[in-house]
């Protein structure tokens, strides 16, 4: 009993005097300072930069990179800056889906597909986009190989196997024709970042798109951005939706989110205010310097959702002029500004008919969105760029109306997300102010308790203080 209640006291002890000293002692002021967890640094060349993804094997007549090479005036007319190019390896044989495969389905890293052209070919396109201001990323696949990827045969070790001790496909997907990689292997890391490297130093490319980023582990692209920026400064796209590849790996990721509420509002399944969860939380959770690909399409959802009529309908020039203009990095798709009509097959040719949009002059907007865009710093990628801030309206299930603006550039957005017509009136000041008109280039005057009307999925962008 004497031992229970001297210990007692012991710790009656030290507990008062812990509790005397908590209470002398003043709080640490310091550590609360805001840290950026970015430490990639954008090239600059990406400040204002449009993507335009190119599929050789559609993009002309003949596929290759010799005929994609004649198309490269006609690109710089249109405005566009950096050029992504699908795949460019051989493609795997054994399990090949349709006639000539996925071009997903890589059998050598360090190989170009003959289908397309010589490597002399392929060097010749990147030194010719180049002299004409362009910058070159390619698609890289890192989570899978094709099957007969000579490293499944000299590394079987390097691929994960399912539960029968076989090689096998990304888990729960119909990737039938790959095989993953195990990325606990060092060896996996070296080769596939032996790669990047290489076609960064030997072809003097600017940068990846990345295939199924999140299907990689995250230090794999870390470790891979800081050996590519010893090079050159490079830009990464990822696909892939998570605020953390931003940090120290990727300039740009997709903006899925934001595709899926567009279709979504288009096919009225939304309205206006759909848009808010999207824009909140880019706003919120993602760092300032994410560069979000906001795209109406690119080749997976082409072959796999649709089209973009198909997709979008009426509403297809409001979303697009708010995939310009919003907060986002815009993505031209190739065959888009010539109104491709049709869902290109995936594993053939499909050679893109550029004629096919007999008065189309959806190509005319978007190289005069573009315009747009670069006369506007308020409108430019990542922390370069103003954020966006909600307009108060009277309509609000209706009328998107925002403002971004910046150093004496101001930008209006006015959207109708539905097919009806509307009539609204602002409920702040925010807008108000002396404006050019983007249709028309007349001026207009913002003032208190302006009304606006705008035709079922009409837009009018407005702007002061324009380069």
């Amino acid at each position: 009993m004497r031992k229970l209640i001297a210990g007692a006291a012991a710790l009656a002890l030290a507990g008062g005097a812990y509790a005397m000293g908590s209470m002398a002692d003043e709080p640490d002021a310091t550590g609360w300072e805001s840290q950026s967890k970015v430490t990639i640094e954008h090239p600059e060349w990406s400040r204002d930069a449009v993507l335009y993804q190119i599929n050789t094997r559609h993009f002309t007549e003949e596929g290759t990179f010799k005929a994609a090479q004649e198309e490269l005036p006609r690109l710089k007319e249109l405005g566009v800056d950096i050029l992504w190019l699908m795949p460019i390896h051989p493609i795997g044989e054994e399990n090949r889906k349709g006639t000539l495969g996925s071009p997903y389905s890589v059998q050598d890293y360090y190989g170009v597909n003959p289908e397309f052209g010589t490597e002399e070919e392929f060097r010749a396109f990147v030194d010719a986009a180049h002299a004409q201001g362009f910058k070159v990323i390619l698609d890289l696949v890192a989570n899978h190989t094709a099957w007969d990827n000579e490293l499944a045969k000299q590394h079987p070790d390097w691929y994960e196997k399912d539960w029968n001790g076989d090689f096998r496909p990304t888990p729960w997907w119909d990737w039938s024709d790959i095989i993953d990689l195990d990325w606990s292997k060092p060896g996996v890391r070296e080769h596939v970042g032996g790669a990047m490297e290489y076609w960064v130093r030997e072809f003097d490319i600017d940068g990846y798109r990345a295939d199924v980023a999140g299907y990689v582990p995250l230090d794999f692209w870390e470790t891979a951005r800081a050996r590519l920026d010893a090079i050159k400064p490079v830009f990464m796209l990822g696909e892939v939706q998570q605020s953390g590849f931003h940090h120290a790996a990727f300039d740009a990721t997709y903006a899925w989110d934001w595709h899926n509420t567009t279709k979504n509002v288009a096919h009225g399944k939304g309205n206006a205010t759909s848009f808010y969860g999207y824009y909140a939380e880019n706003e919120s959770l993602w760092p300032r310097e994410a560069m979000r690909m906001t795209y109406i399409e690119n080749h997976d959802s082409n072959a796999w959702e649709g089209t973009m009529e198909e997709n979008y309908g009426e509403a297809l020039e409001a979303m697009t002029a708010l995939s310009f203009t919003g907060e986002g990095l815009p993505l031209i798709h190739n065959g888009m500004e010539a109104c491709n009509a049709k869902r290109l097959e995936f594993f053939e040719r499909d050679p893109i008919d550029w004629s096919q949009g007999e008065g189309c002059d959806y190509g005319e907007l978007l190289a005069r969105l573009i315009d747009f865009r670069k006369a506007n710093p308020a409108l430019e990628n990542g922390q370069w760029g103003a954020v966006m801030h909600k307009v108060e309206n009277s309509a609000p299930e209706q009328l998107l109306a925002w403002v971004r603006q910046e150093d004496g550039n101001k930008v209006l957005g006015l959207f109708n997300m539905s097919g009806e017509p509307l009539e609204a009136t602002f409920s702040d000041a925010l807008p108000e102010g002396e404006y050019t008109d983007f249709a028309t280039g007349e001026p207009v005057t913002i003032g208190e308790g302006h009304e606006v009307a705008l035709p079922a999925w009409g837009y009018r962008l407005l702007s002061s203080g324009s380069r």
